[in-house]
């Protein structure tokens, strides 16, 4: 980038990346604590809610802190969970697990079936109405750094880049948004996020975290099928051995269902189709008979961050806080990280409130550090922190034994297991092709399950061709060099957008291509790379999915 380039600044108390849950409910708690205070949330999506997808049953005890009366404020919070079903599917029938001997915080009565982009929407009304500026279709492609090391704010709204990334004939070079406090509320596998980490050795003494691919889809159907409040949740086929994972089905108003697939990013097999894993769930008897006579209307896909208590980095560095999935605190056992990213947000709008009050600015917030591992996130994820790695490293069958008893024992203050470690990250856990077999995965018919350029096309993806590809290669020799003899190329398969592609013509050697327009931001990829060749960084602001309820 040319080194004559002036950016327009504006100053602000607190700047907050990411008009989530947890970046604003810290832009709502601190305009509670004082109206005086300056706070912009910067959104990279075309509007709030655009790149929010989650399953979602919310546990509303972060939102009922920020806002007691969320219900008188109209809050679309309209769906209780009024059955709660848990099975193990073989490949022609199920089992159900009764809800008795399961530890109380796997209870989700007294939750609510939403769709979390219309519950930012919502919040986001909130926030304005208290004075906070928001501006969607605001990427932020850089962060701003004081004298002293400090993170300073962040470059926001860049546009009009060739696709060699030199400015073009309508460049526009953003602005600097420098604020006393920044805020990194990204989701999951930030890409600031993931700088900061990095620059502050932030994961230093944590265990490395670790990650799912969630897949949705959104289906309509028949009436006299929709059980309105039902939540189920399945594991076993079709992932068996060769990863963990599960899925859900969520009943909502308007005779919709939430179907969703979880895919843990550390399976060995570099064959694993994960997309493909979903669309076979579908074709199981139990989920097959429900969506008959239906009819899919939306689709998307994000990474989990599944870490839990051990894999939380250090969370503060100077004049920066990461908060909600850009630290990983989702309940894995639970499916449940958005009580707990609104926490995080409440929590550090607690602390930069009380240290500009004090006069400091650019320092480390470790008073926000203090009450996330000693408050109500740490008592929720200390008592699941096992589940995972017992999962990761044994099975499914020991995660729901041992790791069950584990929970009881930490529901009374107790722990039979300690904290166990996870140990690689999910890219070093990638095997060779050699050693694993193919997967043969039957064609969808276009009825229950569908390919995955359809589907994509039912995310509302889209993006700019005329600028620079925002998915990145270290070294653009590796997918084929490397990766393709070792691995079989993964790429192909652990998108669940169909971005990465092999392509092999007769008579030329084989070529990688990146279809970037395809991208819905899921990170994925710059997660399970077995080369960890692949970087994931924001493309033009307003650019990626456009989810309408996800």
């Amino acid at each position: 980038m040319p080194q004559d380039i002036v950016r327009e600044q504006m100053e602000y108390d607190v700047v907050i990346v990411g008009a989530g849950p947890a970046g604003l409910s810290a832009a709502i708690r601190l305009k509670q604590l004082d109206s005086a205070l300056s706070v912009v949330v910067l959104e990279k999506g075309s509007e709030v809610g655009a790149h929010i997808l989650s399953g979602a049953v919310l546990d509303p005890v972060g939102l009922s802190k920020l806002i007691p009366d969320w219900q008188k404020r109209g809050a679309p919070l309209n769906t209780p969970v009024t059955s709660d079903n848990f099975y193990i599917l073989g490949p022609a029938g199920q089992i159900r697990i009764p809800n008795a001997p399961m530890p109380p915080l796997m209870n989700n009565h007294g939750n609510y079936i939403v769709s979390m982009a219309n519950v930012c929407r919502w919040m986001a009304g909130q926030a304005e109405e208290l004075g906070v500026e928001i501006f969607p279709g605001m990427s932020c492609s850089e962060l701003v750094y004081g004298e002293n090391g400090e993170v300073r704010g962040v470059v926001a709204g860049e546009f009009g880049k060739n696709p060699d990334g030199t400015p073009g004939p309508n460049y526009e070079p953003g602005m600097a948004l420098l604020g006393k406090y920044v805020f990194l509320s990204e989701g999951v596998r930030g890409s600031l996020a993931k700088e900061v980490i990095a620059k502050y050795d932030l994961s230093q003494g944590h265990e490395p975290q670790k990650y799912g691919l969630g897949m949705k889809e959104i289906w309509q159907i028949d009436p006299a099928k929709h059980k309105l409040g039902t939540v189920t949740h399945t594991m076993g086929w079709p992932l068996g051995s060769n990863a963990g994972g599960g899925s859900f089905i969520y009943h909502l108003e308007n005779n919709q269902v939430y179907v969703g697939f979880v895919v843990h990013l550390n399976y060995k097999n570099p064959h694993l189709y994960p997309y493909m894993e979903f669309q076979r769930f579908k074709h199981h008897p139990m989920v097959a008979e429900l969506l008959k006579g239906g009819k899919r209307v939306a689709y998307g896909a994000r990474a989990i961050s599944e870490g839990g208590w051990q894999s939380i980095p250090k969370m503060v560095a100077p004049g920066v806080a990461l908060l909600g999935c850009s630290a990983g605190l989702v309940n894995v056992p639970r499916i449940k990280g958005n009580h707990n990213a609104m926490l995080s947000g409440i929590d550090a709008a607690e602390a930069a409130y009380q240290a500009i009050s004090a006069g400091r600015q650019g320092d480390e917030l470790t008073a926000y550090e203090q009450s996330v591992r000693s408050g109500p996130i740490a008592s929720d994820l200390k008592k699941v922190r096992n589940v995972k790695p017992l999962w990761s490293k044994f099975g499914l069958l020991a995660s729901l034994t041992l790791g069950g008893a584990d929970m009881w024992a930490n529901t009374f203050g107790m722990t039979i297991l300690g904290t166990l470690k996870h140990g690689k990250n999910d890219a070093e856990s990638t095997g060779l092709a050699k050693d694993y077999a193919p997967i043969d995965y039957p064609k969808p018919d276009g009825v229950l399950s569908f390919d995955r350029l359809t589907n994509v096309a039912f995310s509302a993806t889209n993006h700019d061709e005329n600028q620079p590809a925002h998915l990145k290669l270290r070294d653009a020799s590796v997918p084929i060099s490397v990766n393709l003899p070792l691995y079989d190329e993964p790429a192909q398969r652990y998108c669940p957008a169909g971005v990465y592609e092999v392509i092999a013509e007769a008579g030329k050697e084989p070529r990688f291509q990146i279809n970037f327009q395809n991208c819905v931001h899921c990170k994925t990829c710059d997660i399970k790379d077995p080369s960890q060749n692949i970087t994931w960084t924001t493309p033009m602001g307003g650019d990626g999915p456009n989810y309408p309820n996800m």
